[in-house]
């Protein structure tokens, strides 16, 4: 049988100290430059606080894959142990964003006929079942696969047919590939730091919930999630995911740039681009000059003077901004090249947000509306009870949709009907719905 939950669901008002919470979940988003954790309540009355989160460096995972099975299990562990501190609780079992493993969008439309009668309960399964025989995965694991909205005679934008007339009842299901083994890897490192995992989820997918409004992924938008070693162009329409590309560049490549052009160590690269960095030039740029060392570096640390430095071993921003902003080229070049084989290009373009630890560089969003042509905006996610400041960053947005999204927990239409079997498979060994307590969570899968 079919469910419906709210499109969206936020904590934007202050939460009783004592608000008993119904539900507590845990989310893990396992990214190449940092590996963060956020556990999340929601109360009685449906309001979500942040209990608590925490972060810390990555270890063990490279593009988006799992690298070093022991590492990244380290990282993971130490990660929701800081947010499990913060929290005051402990969790068991985690919702993880997927990022890698070759992610695929696609779009399945199935319709039954109804005969002009009323549309009861028994209908929306059997269209659902429909649809469910309708995928073919071709070998690859589903993530995903949700019923994004329903069609009665052919008119879009039924989020509820249940009571209303019609010849032939309709929905459009948003699947989301990945690649098998990487998911198992990504998986198996979470298992490995003593968690269940409640479900993976698509990254882009995740993002969108936090930093894209309601309206925005109906109308038409695209969500550019800029991470160190990845950076991700996805198109939302229709209320879906209509597809998304990869793009092998992120900020940790501009870090790379900053570090080889002046012949220092990435640590120092890092918080140069961090500190002084822009994606904008100004005139006074070529007259300041930057310390390239920090005040707990050392020499024996730091490798010496930076290439062209003075004899403070200072730079002149100018010099900096510029290598970062021929970087920012490159990658602003193959967004637009992923835009336009999306098909959001053009007079069928719009409005473009970043998102990302890479987007909090100065100026970015000028910069990248310069080069695509297009309306930019970063994307942060809304503001949630309890959330600390620090995490309120393009940076965390994705961990802020995954909680989002757990919380929303949409249905698969893999968990409909009475004939599901915890056996079906879409491709790939697939164990589904641990319990009979979770069976409307089809994304409990060991891949």
């Amino acid at each position: 049988m079919a469910r419906t939950k709210p499109a969206t669901k936020t904590a934007s008002k202050p939460v009783p100290s004592k608000a008993r919470l119904a539900k507590v979940f845990g989310a893990v988003n396992v990214g190449s430059f940092r590996i963060s954790a956020m556990i999340m309540g929601e109360t009685e009355t449906g309001d979500l606080v942040v209990l608590g989160s925490g972060h810390r460096a990555s270890n063990g995972v490279k593009r988006g894959y799992v690298t070093d099975m022991k590492a990244a299990t380290y990282a993971i562990r130490d990660a929701i142990e800081r947010a499990e501190k913060n929290a005051g609780t402990n969790v068991q079992s985690v919702w993880i964003a997927c990022a890698g493993a070759g992610l695929k969008s696609t779009t399945t439309t199935v319709e039954i006929d109804i005969g002009g009668r009323r549309i009861e309960e028994e209908d929306i399964e059997h269209l659902l079942l429909e649809a469910r025989d309708r995928i073919h995965p071709d070998g690859r694991s589903v993530l995903h696969a949700i019923p994004a909205h329903y069609t009665l005679d052919g008119a879009h934008g039924v989020a509820n047919p249940r009571g209303l007339h019609a010849e032939r009842l309709g929905v459009d299901i948003h699947v989301m590939l990945a690649d098998g083994a990487p998911v198992r890897n990504l998986m198996e490192a979470v298992q490995s730091a003593h968690l269940d995992v409640e479900a993976v989820v698509a990254a882009p997918l995740a993002s969108g919930y936090a930093c894209l409004t309601e309206e925005e992924r109906d109308l038409g938008v695209a969500l550019v999630e800029i991470g160190s070693d990845v950076t991700s162009v996805s198109v939302f329409a229709a209320g879906m995911l209509l597809g998304l590309r990869s793009i092998p560049l992120g900020s940790g490549d501009i870090t790379d740039a900053v570090a080889s052009a002046f012949g220092i160590r990435r640590f120092q690269a890092e918080r140069l681009k961090c500190v002084s960095g822009s994606a904008i030039a100004s005139p006074s740029d070529h007259r300041e000059m930057i310390p390239v060392h920090g005040p707990s570096d050392t020499e024996a640390g730091s490798g010496g003077n930076a290439r062209g430095a003075d004899d403070k071993n200072r730079i002149a921003r100018a010099e900096l901004i510029s290598v970062i902003t021929q970087s920012q080229a490159q990658l602003m070049g193959e967004i637009g090249k992923a835009l336009k084989e999306l098909g959001f290009a053009g007079v069928r373009g719009g409005q473009v947000v970043l998102t990302g630890g890479g987007a909090e560089l100065a100026g970015l969003a000028e910069f990248a509306q310069s080069a695509l042509a297009m309306p930019v905006r970063i994307g942060r996610a809304p503001t949630l009870t309890g959330l600390p400041e620090a995490h309120a960053t393009p940076g965390f947005s994705g961990l802020a949709g995954l909680c989002l999204y757990a919380a929303i927990d949409p249905i698969d239409i893999r968990a409909v009907g009475t004939r599901y079997s915890e056996n079906y498979d879409f491709g790939g060994s697939v164990n589904l719905f641990a319990g009979l307590s979770r069976l409307w969570r089809a994304l409990k899968e060991n891949f």
